[in-house]
């Protein structure tokens, strides 16, 4: 059988556990984003304290970066993180925005197929959202510049049933439609006929 394999944590704790300033902010962007706990945020961190950490290796090399780093910053344009005509000082400049921008539960969100954050993450989770075919229940998915083009819904549902309309955000209200009466929608028939 053999022995199982030694799991080890995706994220780093902030040295300074108690901080009320990164206290503050991490709840901000929790708020923002939807995040479960900080844990979901430090892996964010994590990830893009390691892609620095490979540039700044890189920069060492000095004229050479370029060269060394053409592998990192083909798999963070591929992810969308970074643009096309981005440099390697640019990769440093990243923020933990950037990363979970990238994130299965936002794009959702995004692309108006949830209400709210926190819905863009229940529908992850309980199994709606599928990409390429099959479905990902991962809210943390980092998702591809060409697979934010094919995600869809399992099955078709009603993404306003349960949301109070105090938790919906401005941009997403749409304007109340006008109820035709039946005597309007028979002519109108009628001179499509015609």
């Amino acid at each position: 059988m053999g022995d199982p394999r030694k799991l080890k944590k995706r994220y780093e704790r902030p040295k300074m556990l108690w901080d009320k300033s990164r206290i503050d902010e991490e709840k901000g962007l929790i708020n923002e984003y939807g995040l479960k706990n900080m844990r979901e945020l430090w892996k964010a961190n994590t990830q893009l304290r390691k892609i620095r950490r490979q540039v700044r290796g890189f920069l060492v090399l000095g004229e050479g970066a370029q060269e060394h780093a053409s592998e990192l910053m083909k798999r963070l344009k591929k992810l969308g993180i970074i643009k096309e005509d981005a440099t390697i000082d640019d990769v440093l400049g990243l923020d933990v925005k950037d990363m979970l921008d990238r994130r299965l539960q936002t794009i959702v969100y995004k692309k108006g197929m949830a209400m709210t954050m926190k819905q863009s993450r229940q529908l992850i989770t309980h199994g709606f959202i599928k990409i390429n075919g099959s479905i990902v229940k991962s809210p943390g998915y980092m998702i591809g510049i060409k697979e934010e083009v094919d995600i869809n819904y399992t099955k078709p549902i009603n993404i306003k049933a349960g949301i109070k309309t105090k938790d919906i955000p401005e941009e997403l209200k749409q304007p109340e439609t006008k109820v035709v009466g039946e005597a309007e929608k028979i002519e109108e028939g009628d001179e499509n006929e015609e």
